[in-house]
């Protein structure tokens, strides 16, 4: 089987869980082809992992790399996007007449072009006053069109051929995947770790744009959502959090099946050993979406009674992230905490990381299901993390879960398990237990193989 992987902005040019989850399909699956296809920013990007031997071609779609527009018409389709993405609807509705209006516009030579023309600008601002009470100008007209121009570019880049198209994420990578499936009639199984569309309304709460720019691409993406649901042969959520957003963005229940990840135990030997001072560890990128602000919050609580504890925060800044870690680093002072907290940088073992603590925490707004929290448990460490996506269904009884943006909730967590050893022992033990039951990467390629010569077949 040939199966084309597809994510946006990871493997192989970036870190993380999803990467991770691509690389252990690939590897997994030795008796399988693969494809990935990465939209990236620019094309300047470089891979960061070491490419496997059944790994037959990477493709970057550069999203936002500047290319020069040349005057096209207005696609006739063009009108009823614009109509469904300005008219409020139930999650779900009008996903079939969207991907009729998207078909049409990926037969467009040149969308850029097309949307970012005069004839098209005007289009737009006529249908915003034919449907909304409140005012767009052109500049906002201008931002938006030029936007949904580059964020559209995957509907007209020729589609790999493969068995299968399996896409990591919702939103602008389906637009690969809806491509193949329109040309060659390629299936498509579509994961979600977090997401997706609620991580975009995260984003825009601080994104720099107007008003009248935030309703064009959200609801965009809205809509984007719900046809996706409609066009995938499988949806395979990692968690079961995932399924209800799914399910209320108007997705099948006969069509979705939960798919945990899953880690190899070998990989993630239980610590024999703990540190000298009560050390609290956090493994992960560094981004807003796993706010390490609240982390540290948290921390300076602890250290309150705990003088002698330690914060090791462990990870990577991705490009893009540079202020977000000089905030961290400006918070860490601003509390007095530059001698108990450390930033170790990215990590070549995250077993490292996880073996350097008495507890691991992740503190994050927004997950899928999370690598971290799995592997922090085959190693037989507690943990302590919020309740987001499917944390809650990987942790169960085997550490503690709270609510997410409470620091003082964490720290009391926290404290608990740094001040109560047998406590400490008796859940990492549980930890170990509950991963190799539920979580163990053989059960997870297992399933994936299932759902691909199911839906291919």
């Amino acid at each position: 089987m040939r199966v084309t992987l597809v994510s946006e902005g990871t493997y192989p040019f970036a870190m993380g869980g999803v990467s991770v989850w691509m690389d252990q399909l690939i590897r997994g699956m030795p008796d399988y082809r693969w494809d990935v296809v990465t939209l990236t920013v620019d094309g300047a990007e470089r891979s960061v992992w070491d490419r496997p031997g059944n790994l037959d071609r990477v493709t970057a779609v550069p999203l936002w790399r500047q290319q020069a527009r040349r005057p096209a018409p207005v696609p006739l389709a063009y009108e009823e996007f614009l109509r469904l993405i300005l008219t409020p609807a139930v999650m779900g509705e009008g996903s079939r007449g969207f991907l009729t209006a998207l078909r049409e516009l990926s037969q467009c030579a040149d969308l850029l072009g097309a949307l970012t023309g005069e004839r098209a600008l005007t289009l737009l601002m006529d249908r915003w006053y034919g449907h909304r009470m409140d005012g767009i100008n052109l500049a906002d007209a201008i931002t938006a069109a030029h936007l949904l121009g580059h964020m559209l570019r995957p509907l007209t880049e020729p589609p790999v051929r493969t068995d299968l198209t399996h896409v990591a994420m919702n939103g602008l990578s389906m637009l690969v995947a809806m491509a193949a499936k329109w040309r060659y009639g390629t299936p498509i199984v579509l994961s979600e770790h977090g997401v997706y569309l609620r991580e975009r309304y995260l984003q825009y709460l601080t994104e720099p744009a107007s008003h009248a720019v935030r309703v064009l691409l959200l609801s965009f993406f809205r809509r984007l959502a719900g046809a996706s649901y409609a066009i995938a042969d499988r949806i395979a959520p990692h968690s079961s959090y995932n399924k209800r957003w799914q399910l209320k963005g108007g997705a099948d229940d006969e069509r979705i099946r939960v798919m945990y990840n899953g880690v190899d135990p070998a990989d993630f030997p239980v610590a024999t050993s703990e540190p000298d001072r009560p050390t609290l560890v956090f493994m992960g990128r560094i981004d807003p979406l796993k706010d390490i602000h609240t982390l540290i919050r948290a921390f300076a609580v602890i250290r309150d009674k705990l003088p002698d504890a330690r914060l090791r925060i462990f990870g990577g800044v991705p490009e893009g992230n540079e202020s977000y870690h000089a905030s961290c680093v400006a918070l860490t002072a601003e509390l007095d905490l530059d001698a108990s907290v450390v930033f170790e940088g990215r990590v070549a073992m995250p077993l490292e990381a996880y073996h350097a603590g008495h507890v691991v925490a992740l503190t994050s707004i927004s997950e899928g299901f999370p690598y971290t929290v799995v592997e922090a448990m085959a190693c037989g460490r507690p943990v302590v993390c919020t309740n987001v996506g499917g944390v809650s269904e990987a942790v169960a009884g085997a550490g503690y879960v709270v609510a997410p943006r409470d620091h003082r909730a964490v720290a009391e967590a926290a404290l608990k398990l740094l001040t109560d050893g047998p406590l400490r022992r008796r859940l990492g033990t549980l930890a170990r237990l509950r991963v190799m039951e539920r979580f163990t990467l053989r059960q997870s390629l297992a399933d994936y193989r299932g759902v691909y010569e199911e839906v291919v077949a």
